[in-house]
């Protein structure tokens, strides 16, 4: 039983883990989302602005508007795919694996413990139908010890 409470406390512990490594990266994920939708904000703001006058100089006003707006997407898709690039089975598989194997553990204890019952409940079935074939070869042995004892005297 020691081990079934060992590898419980280790499979809640590990659990616990999991759960904030959930946690921590959700939290990653929001932040990092929303430092993109900041940068895209501020980017379509001020850039959008700079660059268009720059380029309306040199290029039409169509053309500047269209290389600022395509300048501004790259940089909210690549804010976004850096977002997305954490991955939550990749950090927690260790300690996954440390709890799937302490319950492998329990399953295996339970089954023995299991087994131990079965053997144990059917000893007693057996008794219990044939009380001196049970106690008999205890009662033998006893007997055998003392004849021994008493022939070697």
């Amino acid at each position: 039983m020691n081990r079934i409470s060992r590898n419980l406390s280790i499979v809640l512990r590990a659990e616990r883990l999991i759960a904030q490594r959930h946690l921590a990266v959700l939290r990653r994920q929001t932040g990092l989302m929303a430092a993109a939708g900041i940068a895209a904000g501020v980017g379509l703001i001020m850039l959008n602005v700079s660059a268009y006058l720059a380029l309306s100089d040199t290029l039409s006003q169509p053309m500047a508007a269209l290389i600022v707006a395509l300048v501004n997407m790259a940089l909210a898709i690549l804010l976004f795919s850096l977002a997305n690039k954490s991955n939550v089975e990749q950090e927690t598989a260790p300690v996954t694996e440390v709890r799937d194997m302490a319950l492998e553990d329990i399953e295996a204890e339970l089954r023995a413990a299991a087994g131990e019952a079965k053997a144990t409940a059917d000893a007693v079935k057996k008794m219990v139908s044939d009380p001196f074939g049970a106690i008999a070869p205890g009662v033998a042995g006893t007997v055998a010890k003392a004849v021994i004892k008493n022939l070697k005297s």
